[in-house]
């Protein structure tokens, strides 16, 4: 498995752990999407398919944080029924944390394609785009950036340099803020789940106007 030397595992729990606690209080709905650790043998599996056909193993920050949750399961929400789609498990400002299996999967190589990632060592992680992913966010040593089927890894331009830094920004955002410090779209709460939204170009329909933002 890869090195990460911004980060580590240590820091990757008291990140994570921070995260965790703050939504139990706060966001109880989005809480309850965390799905417990993933398995060793799934992390394993997805490590040895990505040492076989991209010739590098998983982030070892990515393995730190797969071991505290394997992912998540949106939550149902009567509301939704109603008010539109607000998905409980997407309480990070760049979507859904990926299951291991389905992170390595974009990065694979597919037959008579070419490779956009351009050989970059990096493993999805992130994604807002369920029904893909084709964009999202990555993780490797060089720290965690934007990626998409299009243009394939910003590797140039990591937006933090681990995954550790991006869930301390996330947790000072909510706690300390400014509420931009993420990016144009800010935490607030809706359904008891936490969401990150642009006020000036909301995307969520009638369930906008029960989002209260935190700051």
């Amino acid at each position: 498995m890869s090195v990460q030397p911004h980060g580590g595992t240590e820091r990757v729990t008291a990140a994570w752990q921070a995260l965790a606690d703050w939504l139990a209080e706060h966001a109880p709905v989005s809480r309850a999407s965390l799905l417990p650790p993933a398995g060793e043998e799934d992390i394993a599996a997805a490590d040895s398919l990505l040492t076989r056909y991209a010739g590098y193993g998983l982030p070892v920050e990515l393995v730190a944080l797969w071991r505290l949750c394997g992912g998540v399961e949106h939550q149902y929400i009567e509301e939704n029924e109603e008010h539109g789609e607000v998905g409980s498990g997407a309480f990070l400002p760049d979507g859904v944390l990926l299951p291991p299996r389905e992170a390595v999967r974009p990065r694979l190589p597919e037959p008579g394609r070419p490779d956009y990632w351009n050989g970059a060592r990096v493993v999805p992680w992130l994604t807002p785009d369920e029904a893909g992913p084709e964009f999202g966010q990555y993780a490797g040593s060089g720290g965690v950036g934007h990626w998409s089927t299009m243009a394939g890894p910003e590797v140039s331009e990591p937006r933090h340099p681990s995954i550790a830094a991006y869930l301390e920004a996330v947790h000072r955002t909510l706690t300390v803020g400014p509420a931009g410090l993420m990016g144009p779209e800010v935490p607030g709460i809706v359904y008891g789940c936490l969401v990150w939204e642009d006020p000036d170009h909301p995307g969520m329909d009638e369930a906008f106007g029960h989002w209260a933002p935190l700051h």
